[in-house]
């Protein structure tokens, strides 16, 4: 048996976790027919394969989100709960990182993110993975947890989360989370966030197409969803819209594309529900 104090590396995880203590989650699932994905992968390809699964389905989430106001939302408990919509989209991406010699999870915030570029977004990821969060500037705030006495760091890390007014440059209006990098079918998550998006690994799988069995690239998108803040029909409506963006990426005359340069413009859902 080793016991050691709890590490300084993921004192801003702990904090997190006390703060989603009040969430009120509930799971979601949908496989989502990548064809179309890859295919446009393909088109736009730069060196290194084009953008990332996780660039397409931020740009997909953040122009259905756009469009689902009651989803881009957040509360703030206690005694005079309070939700506040909001008229920016910004995604928080949690990443696998390494900070003083610990594997720890980081998240980064990408404002507006419903007004960015495909490639714009793959690039914004890109460099969030590839950057030493030691050194960004984005992470200044965790590394200054990190110093902290755990007593201030919690109070720190309260007043920069729970006011309402920081939360799309602190928490972002949605998160995404990955482990598509190991062979895993679902993932859920609590994000911090009323909308979590959780995405499994790509793989060929069966599909139905004109009553035939074929194989398609397919992605299991999970949304997990804080039901204080919205009810199950309005969550579905996103991941519904989500899908259809996807499975319908970059084909002309569909809503969710993109250009053959993946520089495409803003665009609504797929669909729209009563």
């Amino acid at each position: 048996m080793r016991a050691e104090p709890f590490p300084r590396e993921r004192r801003h995880t702990a904090y997190f976790l006390r703060g989603i203590r009040a969430c009120a989650p509930v799971f979601l699932g949908a496989e989502v027919d990548m064809t179309a994905v890859r295919h446009h992968r393909r088109t736009a390809g730069e060196q290194g394969g084009g953008p990332s699964t996780v660039a397409y389905v931020l740009y997909a989430a953040a122009r259905v989100l756009a469009a689902h106001p009651e989803a881009n939302a957040a509360l703030r408990g206690g005694l005079r709960p309070r939700i506040a919509h909001y008229d920016t989209v910004a995604a928080k991406l949690a990443l696998d990182k390494r900070t003083g010699g610990r594997r720890v999870v980081l998240s980064a915030v990408l404002p507006d993110v419903h007004l960015m570029g495909l490639r714009d977004i793959a690039r914004s990821t890109a460099r969030f993975r590839a950057g030493d969060p030691d050194t960004m500037p984005e992470f200044a705030g965790v590394r200054i947890l990190r110093r902290l006495p755990a007593p201030l760091g919690r109070l720190a890390y309260r007043a920069g989360t729970r006011p309402l007014r920081r939360r799309p440059a602190t928490t972002g209006t949605f998160s995404v989370t990955s482990l598509g990098h190991r062979p895993l079918t679902w993932f859920h998550s609590v994000g911090g966030t009323t909308v979590t998006l959780g995405l499994g690994a790509v793989a060929d799988r069966p599909v139905v197409r004109g009553g035939a069995v074929t194989a398609a690239p397919v992605l299991p998108l999970s949304l997990t969803f804080d039901h204080r803040v919205i009810d199950g029909a309005e969550a579905a409506d996103v991941l519904g819209d989500i899908k259809h963006a996807l499975e319908n990426f970059g084909r002309p005359g569909r809503e969710g594309g993109g250009s053959a340069g993946g520089e495409a413009g803003p665009a609504g859902p797929g669909r729209r529900h009563p």
